[in-house]
């Protein structure tokens, strides 16, 4: 990753301010870069965030790329259902973030994998090493880990070509008038929330297809496909439709079916091995606190 340069005219308003709104970052994070000494106009360095400069002077700031550093291992409980030299199928527990980001600098998946799985280290970049797919925080369920580059690249080309089969269980809100159906909308980033996505004619394609496995009280558990793997899919795909995932704090409804967590969970994971080519399928038993949500709802399985 490489610096990112910002050049603006001056308009006469204070640095910071104008800075703030060419490069899209707040008003104290340009004060930082200024204190560093990354902002230059007319060979001089501008290190005063209330500065005013006369209009039409160029000023020049200058972002570092982000330094990223790599996962260490940490010991953090995880079920590993198959391991080979090649892969390996884990059940990521809910609460637990993916990979290492803003936020979250460690006790993620990946730091659990670096302590479980040898040579892991670097396998499809140094922040993410073997994450094929991934899973939301409150997501439980399956996860496809590549222990190496081939394997890594192999599977990557899987899931966009559609050779990987993944189910999950969702609890719906409501009940559905057919038995299944399918769900083609595009999903893109929410205009209005950008920490939301959402059915956008502009976003990417997206196919999920529900089937209804049992109703309770105001509620339904469905058996879903995702075809395609975008950002919170299911989520998207079911409020879309009326029937939000049940405890889904970001796009459910305000007061809901009362249930314990966010109920989804990755439930199965079919795929050939890129290297054997032998038909592979894995399921995760639904976890206590989903089947909890289940039970007080007037589902038992």
């Amino acid at each position: 990753m490489t610096d990112t340069e910002y050049r603006v005219v001056s308009d006469g308003r204070r640095l910071d301010v104008l800075l703030s709104e060419t490069a899209g970052l707040s008003r104290s994070r340009v004060a930082a870069l200024m204190e560093e000494g990354l902002c230059v106009s007319a060979g001089k360095t501008c290190r005063k965030a209330g500065t005013r400069l006369p209009e039409g002077q160029e000023i020049i700031l200058t972002v570092p790329a982000p330094r990223e550093a790599a996962p260490q291992a940490e010991d953090i409980p995880l079920e590993i259902l198959y391991e080979d030299e090649d892969l390996a199928v884990v059940v990521k527990p809910r609460g637990l973030v993916v990979h290492p980001a803003a936020g979250h600098p460690d006790g993620t998946l990946v730091n659990a994998l670096m302590a479980r799985l040898e040579s892991l280290g670097g396998i499809g970049g140094e922040l993410r090493p073997g994450i094929v797919h991934r899973l939301d925080k409150e997501t439980s369920g399956l996860m496809l880990v590549a222990k190496n580059d081939e394997t890594q690249e192999a599977l990557s080309r899987m899931l966009k070509d559609r050779e990987i089969e993944k189910h999950y269980r969702a609890l719906a809100e409501g009940w559905f008038k057919e038995p299944e159906g399918e769900i083609d909308a595009p999903i893109g980033r929410s205009k209005r929330d950008r920490k939301k996505m959402a059915v956008d004619p502009e976003g990417r394609q997206a196919v999920t297809r529900w089937k209804v496995l049992a109703e309770g009280t105001a509620c339904t558990l469905l058996d879903v496909h995702i075809l395609t793997g975008r950002t919170h899919q299911i989520r998207v795909h079911l409020k879309s439709i009326g029937h939000p995932v049940c405890g889904d704090e970001l796009y459910g409804f305000e007061k809901g079916v009362k249930v314990p967590c966010l109920m989804l969970h990755a439930y199965s994971l079919s795929f050939e091995h890129p290297e054997t080519h032998e038909k592979m399928t894995f399921q995760a038993p639904l976890p206590e606190d989903f089947l909890k949500g289940l039970k007080s709802n007037g589902i038992r399985l």
